[in-house]
């Protein structure tokens, strides 16, 4: 195997199309045909198998991804390094994060932490929460805000949970309530994250101990699509503070929602490696913004 051919796999994954991923390493359509099949033979593996003249994924080739883009956007972090040495950059900003923080709460908060650092690029990544752990590991990211539990020794970690709350479309008969209760949403439709994530696991057992038969009717994997549903009046759902209070499109309102169901994040750190001056202050910063959104404070804590 050689990189190139590991690139332009990992090329065709992210984009989806071999045009795309061609535009995106800047070679010829068959030049990157050719390194696929190059892959495939070396490897004596199946990668992709065509569905009405589209390339799907096997599984075998998801097992392979995970492993290649680390390494992958490890090569693009080398390559960003010599960039920003090359144009005398003072630094870079490396922080990735989970979903629900990602869209309406960090890009301010990085906007404001870079007007006073107009030579610092910035790494700024959303993901899964076990992606970020791993990058975190990898040393491809210095910061990361990710869900728990956390997976690796080799972490460290700052502890806080936000409360969730119910969104519901605006205009809900149900938006009169106060607060809302488990009987209050008997036969309510709801749009619900994976059955493995916490917040499935713990409203589900809200409505049990209450002996309401819970209805989930769409189940997705983001916080945003889960809020477009609501947006879309197709049911309610269970959110946390940075899902609701920095969404600005409206069409939804929320009310606190018992008992109460929290979800449990960290702010993660490598132990073995020391920050940046640049992380460390906007590690600082992070801190100081996410303190009042914190039920019960941030606590240190890892593995």
């Amino acid at each position: 195997m050689r990189f190139r051919q590991l690139q332009a796999f990992h090329a065709i994954i992210e984009t989806g199309t071999v045009t795309s991923a061609a535009e995106h390493l800047g070679i010829s359509q068959p030049g990157i045909s050719n390194l696929l099949s190059q892959l495939e033979h070396s490897t004596r593996v199946p990668l992709f198998v065509r569905d009405r003249g589209r390339l799907v994924p096997t599984p075998e080739a998801a097992l392979l991804y995970r492993e290649v883009d680390t390494l992958v956007r490890g090569f693009d972090h080398v390559a960003q390094a010599v960039s920003d040495l090359q144009n005398k950059q003072v630094g870079q900003l490396q922080v990735a994060s989970q979903h629900a923080m990602s869209f309406g709460f960090m890009p301010p908060l990085i906007a404001e932490f870079a007007r006073t650092r107009p030579d610092m690029s910035i790494s700024f990544q959303s993901q899964y929460s076990t992606k970020i752990q791993e990058w975190i590991m990898a040393g491809l990211f210095e910061i990361g805000i990710c869900e728990t539990p956390i997976q690796h020794d080799g972490l460290s970690a700052r502890l806080f949970q936000t409360e969730c709350r119910i969104a519901l479309p605006e205009g809900h008969p149900l938006a009169d309530c106060e607060v809302l209760t488990p009987p209050d949403l008997r036969e309510v439709p709801f749009i619900a994250m994976g059955a493995e994530h916490l917040t499935h696991r713990r409203t589900r057992e809200a409505f049990e101990e209450d002996g309401v038969p819970w209805r989930p009717r769409i189940h997705t994997h983001l916080f945003r699509n889960v809020l477009s549903f609501v947006q879309q009046g197709l049911g309610v759902a269970v959110l946390d503070c940075f899902a609701l209070d920095y969404e600005s499109s409206g069409g939804f309102v929320s009310r606190p929602f018992r008992p109460l169901i929290t979800l449990d994040l960290a702010i993660v750190t490598s132990r073995t490696r020391p920050l940046s001056m640049i992380g460390r202050a906007f590690l600082d910063l992070l801190i100081e913004r996410v303190a009042p959104l914190a039920l019960n404070g941030i606590s240190k804590g890892g593995r």
